[in-house]
């Protein structure tokens, strides 16, 4: 089956790294889709139709939190700075420089 997610020649990637690239490949369709709920419920009139699409976007939540859980533990140092970002107050972006810095 053709696909475009390998920039490398598939039959010379390991097992492993084409596993790490199906799961970024099913994390960024999880964002792409929580994308669409979000904007689907946003424009949604009907109460019910909402509802459905609300209990689906807690789906995408949950599937982008496993996979997202999936890739850090398959990568330390992107834990590592993950864990200088994620859950803190503050500015993002300097979390992210000084995890950054931390993790080098």
């Amino acid at each position: 089956m053709p696909t475009d997610q390998y920039h490398e020649p598939p039959e010379e990637l390991s097992a492993e790294v084409r596993t790490f690239a199906r799961m970024c490949a099913s994390l960024s369709e999880e964002a792409e889709a929580i994308g669409w709920y979000e904007q689907r419920i946003s424009v949604e009139p009907d109460e019910s139709a909402r509802a459905i699409m609300l209990d689906s976007l807690g789906e995408e939540y949950k599937h982008f939190s496993m996979e997202l859980e999936f890739l850090l533990r398959a990568k330390p140092q992107w834990r590592e700075i993950a864990r200088g970002i994620l859950f803190k107050d503050g500015s993002i972006v300097d979390n992210g420089e000084q995890a950054e810095s931390a993790a080098e």
